[in-house]
């Protein structure tokens, strides 16, 4: 396990300037202006499109489209798809498709697949214009959705598997949630069709939770998930359980609530069982703790012996959105097969300062962490790290097939683009 940190040291950092693009079809403006994120020297960044609403998840096809899935309708277009048609990094031709809202989207094998909060669509590519936007394929329907962590982010594996969150609608499987002295459920009903990542196939239409499979359980929440094509192997940044201190007050100080528990990064494998709601992860013991719902006292194991641990710990309630392990050539060879991750900003440090709104770069070698983690893009938030006083939030990630980073924003609707030049 690696060292866990309150904060890391920053990179050397600069503003760059950028483009702005207006949201509008066929439409472009040559004015400069401030990107509102500093980056490390060497890379520089610009905005690719602006306003879009809110985006959380990206991707980007092999002609350099970008694909945006948003939160709320955007003129009654829950899909955007950004095109650069003179090569300057901004989207000049912006157009949408999908009445529907959610998370999800991924490129592969020349399909474009996308999620509300309890379906996954698939579109066919054909010259990377989709064939019939109006009339998608649905792969899988009828998952759970009761608001609470209800985004189903998506990723596919090399064989034809496709992975979805299915986020537990809960903080710790109490009786009633999030209630000062409501007992945890035992055992917890929500792990039969939630709080885990259940497998489907990718090419097989109208399937439910019958034709798929639980892959992994005892997760709260992830939406930061991507295949790891060099280990073969999927990945994972989980948002942990909230409310310590609140809910136990003579059992957790405002410090311990503030930097527990941590904000796991699993390595998620068939059977994987993380603990939750049974069990929290304590980077200051390393060890998985018995939730207080269950009888813990800040000490206890013993039914959390056993669970699998996490590959590395962050600081706790930054709030994991995105997850990217790049593999491009473009950025220096420390870069290479490590993880980007998108932190979306904590709400729940108070009464001491939020934390997030920015994203890290964690070094992997063989398939493990192999360093500390780095804060690579920052200043998302501006002056109030709050989530309704920050300027953006980050939440997505993808990678251009240059090799470029692309980073969107779910309050304003902003997507960045940073690249690396070569001296």
């Amino acid at each position: 396990m690696q060292q866990y940190l309150l904060r890391s040291f920053y990179l050397l950092a600069i503003p760059i300037f950028c483009c702005l693009n207006c949201s509008s079809n066929h439409s472009k403006s040559n004015s400069k202006i401030e990107t509102g994120i500093t980056i490390p020297v060497g890379f520089s960044a610009l905005v690719v499109a602006d306003n879009l609403g809110p985006a959380r998840h990206i991707a980007v096809n092999t002609n350099g489209d970008v694909y945006v899935k948003l939160e709320s309708l955007n003129d009654g277009r829950g899909i955007l798809r950004l095109r650069d048609e003179n090569n300057d990094g901004v989207a000049e031709n912006i157009s949408g498709f999908g009445n529907y809202t959610g998370t999800g989207i991924a490129i592969k094998d020349n399909y474009l697949y996308a999620s509300s909060n309890d379906q996954v669509f698939r579109y066919k590519f054909q010259n990377n214009e989709i064939l019939d936007s109006n009339n998608p394929e649905l792969i899988v329907s009828g998952l759970v959705n009761k608001r609470q962590h209800a985004s189903k982010s998506i990723a596919l594996d090399d064989v034809g598997n496709l992975y979805v969150n299915i986020g537990a609608p809960s903080n710790a499987c109490q009786e009633k949630d999030r209630r000062v002295g409501s007992k945890g459920m035992n055992p917890c009903p929500i792990l039969d069709s939630a709080g885990g990542i259940w497998q489907f196939r990718a090419d097989q239409k109208k399937q439910s939770y019958a034709e798929g499979f639980r892959y992994a359980t005892g997760t709260r929440n992830i939406v930061a998930l991507d295949w790891n094509r060099e280990q073969n192997e999927l990945f994972a940044v989980q948002h942990g359980r909230d409310d310590l201190n609140r809910l136990y007050p003579n059992l957790y100080s405002i410090d311990e609530s503030v930097s527990l528990p941590a904000e796991e990064m699993f390595k998620i494998t068939k059977g994987s069982d993380f603990g939750w709601p049974y069990c929290y992860y304590d980077p200051f013991q390393q060890k998985k703790i018995v939730n207080p719902e269950f009888g813990g006292d800040k000490i206890k194991t013993d039914r959390c012996e056993g669970k699998d641990q996490p590959i590395f710990a962050f600081p706790g309630h930054w709030a994991p959105n995105g997850l990217l392990f790049y593999t491009g050539t473009q950025f220096p060879e420390k870069y290479r097969n490590g993880a980007f991750i998108a932190w979306h900003g904590s709400w729940n440090r108070a009464p001491r300062e939020q934390e997030g709104y920015f994203v890290t770069f964690l070094p992997f070698n063989n398939g493990k962490p192999s360093g500390e983690f780095e804060i690579f893009a920052d200043g998302f938030a501006g002056g109030t790290k709050t989530p309704q006083g920050a300027t953006y939030r980050p939440c997505g990630l993808a990678q251009g097939p240059d090799g470029s980073l692309y980073i969107s924003d779910d309050q304003q609707g902003r997507i960045w683009k940073v690249s690396f030049f070569k001296n």
